[in-house]
Order: C-alpha cells, then sequence, then structure tokens
C-alpha cells in the first residue's frame, strides 16, 4: 500500500504548504466579494430556477459522457490502428477548444440552420432544437466526452500487461475479463471523473450564455455574470458564488463515498497486448464507437477549419502579436500548474488528509472564475494598476483551474507506482528528490504530460479573468477575437479562431507526445 511506504517529509511539507496557498487563492477573492458586499442579498425564484437548472444539467451532461466514454475507451484501448495516436490526439480538440469557437461550431452542424437540421428537412422529417436543456447538455457531452475517454484510456493503459497474459493462460473470455479487470478499473476512475465533468459543467458560462435560450435555462454562473454586470450587486453574486461552492462540495463528498482504491497491482512496463479472442461482433461495436466518436467531435471542428482557413493571410499584425503572447503566457501556466499538481498529488497519494486535499484541489473549479476575478480585482485595486497584472494574475487562475485535471490523472499513477515499486524504494533507501526521479516520474511521465499539455490547452484558450484586467493593446489571442466579433470583423475572427484552435491542439500535442514518448499508448 502506498500509505505504507516512508514518508518523504519534503515532498510532504511542499504539498501541505502548496495545498494552503491554493485554498487561499480560491477562497481569498471570495471572501473579498463578500467584504465588499457588506452583506448577502437573498435569493429570489430565478436565482432558485438556476441552481436547480445547474444541477440537472450538469448531473446528465456528466452521466451521458461518461456513458458514452466508456465503449469508445474500451474500443480504443484494445484496437490499434494506423493514425490512433493522432486521432486520440484529435478527439482531446473539442475541451481544449476555446468555448465560443467551439459553439459556434456546434451551430453550424446542429443548429437551426445547421447541416444535420438541413438534411433532416431534405427527408421531410423535423429538425433538431439546439436551444434550451438540449442544446446545454449536447455542448457539455462535447466538450467533455474526450476528456472522459482519455480518463478512461489512461485506466485501461493501467493494467499491467501481465495480467492480460495471465487471463489468456486461464482462458478468460471477454465477459471474464470484463468482469475480473475491467468493472474493477472503472469503478476506480469513474467516480473521480464524473465529480470533475460534474464541476466543470456546474460552473458553466459561455455555453448557457449562447445556447441556455433564455430565463428557463440559466446556470448559476451566468446568474452570477448577471448579477455583476448589470445590476452590480455583489451581494446577490456572493451568496450564488456560496451557492455553487456547497454544490460543488456535495457533490465531491458524494463522490468520495463511492469511490474505491486501486487493486490492479503492478507490472513490468510491458505494452499492454490483448489476447483474448473476440467475436466479429465485438470487433465491429469497437470500431463503430469509434467512428461514431470521431464523426460527432471532429465534424464541429472541420466547420471552423472551413470558416476560417481563407482568411489567415490577411490577418492584422496585432491577431499575431496576441498570439505570441498568449503562447508563453500557456507554457507559463502549464509550468506553474505541475508545480502545484505533483507535491500536492504526491502527498494525496500517501493518504495524508486525502479527502481535505482532494476537495481543496477541486474548490478551484468549484468557485466562479467571475467571482475569482472580481475579488483579485478588489484586492489589487488600492496597490497597483490591474492593468499590468494582467497576464500573472490570468495564468495564476488557469492554473488553478488546471489544478483539478491533473491531480485526477497523477494521484492514481503515483498510487499505482507506490502499491508496486515503494517497498523496493524503501529497501533501496530512496527518499526524497532520488524516489521522486528513479521510482515516481519514469511512470506517471504520461498523466503528466497530458496534464501539462491540457493546461497549455485550456490557458491558451481561455477567455475570462483577462477581460477584466487586459489594457486594449495587451489582451490574448481569445481577447482580440472576441474584439474582432465585436468589431463586426466576422472573417477575421474566424480565421484567428483557427489559429486559436492550431496552437491549442499543438501546445497539447507537444506536452502529450512528450509523456508518452518510448511508452505504448
Amino acid at each position: 500500500m502506498a500509505s505504507r511506504a516512508q514518508p518523504i517529509s519534503a515532498v510532504q511539507r511542499a504539498g501541505a504548504a502548496i495545498a494552503a496557498l491554493v485554498l487561499l487563492a480560491v477562497l481569498g477573492p471570495l471572501a473579498a466579494v463578500l467584504w465588499r458586499a457588506e452583506s448577502l442579498t437573498g435569493l429570489g425564484p430565478a436565482d432558485i430556477a438556476a441552481i436547480r437548472f445547474t444541477i440537472w444539467q450538469a448531473f446528465l451532461s456528466a452521466a451521458f459522457s461518461i456513458v458514452l466514454a466508456i465503449p469508445v475507451a474500451r474500443a480504443l484501448a484494445r484496437r490499434s490502428f494506423p493514425g490512433r495516436a493522432a486521432l486520440i490526439a484529435l478527439m482531446g480538440a473539442p475541451f481544449i477548444l476555446p468555448v465560443i469557437v467551439a459553439v459556434l461550431g456546434l451551430i453550424t452542424i446542429f443548429g437551426r440552420r445547421g447541416v444535420l437540421n438541413e438534411g433532416l428537412a431534405a427527408l421531410g422529417l423535423s429538425g433538431l432544437e439546439i436551444y434550451g436543456l438540449h442544446g446545454v447538455v449536447l455542448a457539455h457531452v462535447f466538450f467533455n466526452l474526450p476528456l472522459a475517454v482519455r480518463l478512461f484510456l489512461q485506466g485501461w493503459l493501467a493494467i499491467p500487461a501481465e495480467r492480460f497474459r495471465l487471463a489468456a493462460t486461464l482462458g478468460f473470455t471477454p465477459r471474464d475479463i470484463a468482469r475480473h479487470m475491467e468493472r474493477p478499473m472503472l469503478r476506480q476512475v469513474a467516480p473521480g471523473a464524473f465529480l470533475v465533468i460534474f464541476l466543470i459543467c456546474t460552473t458553466s458560462f459561455a455555453v448557457a450564455l449562447i445556447l441556455g435560450g433564455g430565463p428557463r435555462a440559466t446556470t448559476v454562473e451566468l446568474a452570477i455574470y448577471q448579477a455583476f454586470r448589470y445590476e452590480f450587486d455583489l451581494g446577490r453574486a456572493a451568496m450564488l458564488g456560496l451557492v455553487q461552492v456547497g454544490i460543488c462540495v456535495v457533490a465531491g463528498l458524494l463522490v468520495l463515498r463511492v469511490a474505491v482504491p486501486a487493486a490492479m497491482g503492478t507490472g513490468l512496463d510491458r505494452p499492454m497486448e490483448r489476447f483474448d479472442r473476440q467475436t466479429t461482433l465485438q470487433r465491429a461495436g469497437d470500431w463503430l464507437a469509434i467512428t461514431l466518436a470521431a464523426v460527432f467531435l471532429l465534424m464541429p471542428l472541420l466547420a471552423v477549419l472551413l470558416r476560417g482557413v481563407g482568411g489567415i493571410l490577411t490577418l492584422p499584425g496585432s491577431v499575431w502579436v496576441a498570439a505570441e503572447r498568449s503562447v508563453l503566457l500557456s507554457l507559463a501556466t502549464a509550468a506553474l500548474a505541475v508545480a502545484l499538481a505533483l507535491p500536492m498529488a504526491l502527498l494525496i497519494a500517501r493518504g495524508r488528509a486525502r479527502g481535505l486535499l482532494e476537495t481543496i484541489g477541486a474548490l478551484s473549479i468549484a468557485v466562479s472564475p467571475l467571482v475569482i476575478g472580481t475579488g483579485l480585482f478588489l484586492i489589487l485595486r488600492p496597490y497597483v494598476n490591474p492593468a499590468s497584472s494582467a497576464l500573472p494574475v490570468t495564468g495564476l487562475v488557469n492554473a488553478l483551474a488546471a489544478l483539478p485535471f491533473l491531480l485526477r490523472a497523477l494521484v492514481p499513477a503515483i498510487e499505482a507506482a507506490e502499491a508496486g515499486y515503494g517497498p523496493l524504494a524503501d529497501s533501496l533507501g530512496l527518499s526524497g528528490g532520488q524516489r521522486l526521479r528513479h521510482v515516481l516520474l519514469p511512470r506517471i511521465r504520461r498523466p503528466l504530460g497530458f496534464g501539462a499539455g491540457l493546461a497549455a490547452a485550456m490557458s491558451m484558450g481561455d477567455l475570462g479573468v483577462i477581460t477584466l484586467f487586459a489594457a486594449p493593446q495587451a489582451g490574448t489571442l481569445p481577447l482580440e477575437m472576441f474584439r474582432l466579433m465585436g468589431a463586426y470583423r466576422t472573417d477575421d475572427a474566424e480565421a484567428a479562431a483557427l489559429v486559436l484552435l492550431v496552437l491549442s491542439l499543438l501546445l497539447f500535442w507537444i506536452f502529450d507526445r512528450g509523456g508518452r514518448a518510448n511508452a505504448a499508448t
């Protein structure tokens, strides 16, 4: 067990200190908003309706994402074909795609005048409605299905290859493998994946703003935006922010009750090879799952490509300057996110205050980014010009937003490495940096690369805090694209969206590929 390994004092101290800093960075701005508000405002009927809608759409979105991701991840885990790695990387694009760009792509395909509805109309069938609850859930599944697939795929790849060799020796059928190997892994991975996606959907803003369809489909995040933007009612915004935190904390506690520890054991780091004989129907089912997922996820991206490719050569110079600024910010965000996540993950994996630390890590997406941004503005305004701190503050908030994803990817890998190699490392006297270098890093490089790439890509496409701080000529690429859209320069905005997509994918691919080098994926 990982908890029986000898303690690494420096790592424990670093993890505890970082957890305290994360807690301060998340709750400090919320406290600043509460202090400035002086008193909390009661919730009205519209706010209660927003809370109900938020919980319902987040539950449906997370449930659909998890259920649909399982067959896709299983198919990718047991099928090898040319271009598989590229397909996996491309399928991750929706999650790292800027929300407003992705929503425009979804409208192009699924909107009232989209490709799908035009095809249905040509067949004499009624069209699909993308606005309201259906559209919000569709968009959230589009964004989060790739994340769920990658988390489950890592779970399948974490099953030691020796287990499959032993299963083949014992004559296990696919049903036996599912019962004794795959379902226990799913019990371990699914609760955490559900929680992360639920939290993401709980704090949804742009999706509800564009696809919500009116007051009946308003999320808590959108209600907070309305309280800040149109009413400047800090009391109501703070109350809604506290409600949002409460929803996320309750969801986290419920998920932790059903989570189970890792029980896959360890192996010799051999590439996974399946020996079980599978029927033609199972192979056809795998290919069908891969094809349908690829079509669903890649068609909106293709729409973005076709809309933007014609205007790249005529983009103004400000777009390229903003792109360079965004790339540098993303690299710094990825480095900061890893520096925050790795010590916390090491401490969590050793069983020290696990529930408390995981809750602290999840708070960074439980608290509204709008509340954090406004709180930081209130804190910094008496001392510095907020515009001068726009990029550092944006990098910090983006790193905090990426922290739960890195923890979710790193903790199971560290637990597996400690369970398998911790006793040997103890007998050799390995501790501190030596233990991290020789025992852990070689076995967590894949989830570490994935998490760093995710942090960089998410920062690349973020359009949140930067809008509160940035000077007119010092914005990031998403903000520059937003400004082009506001100036009705549609062609330039669509071309900038394509540049943003390519850079986000490239950053993610570089980090993810670095983590998967010399490893079978």
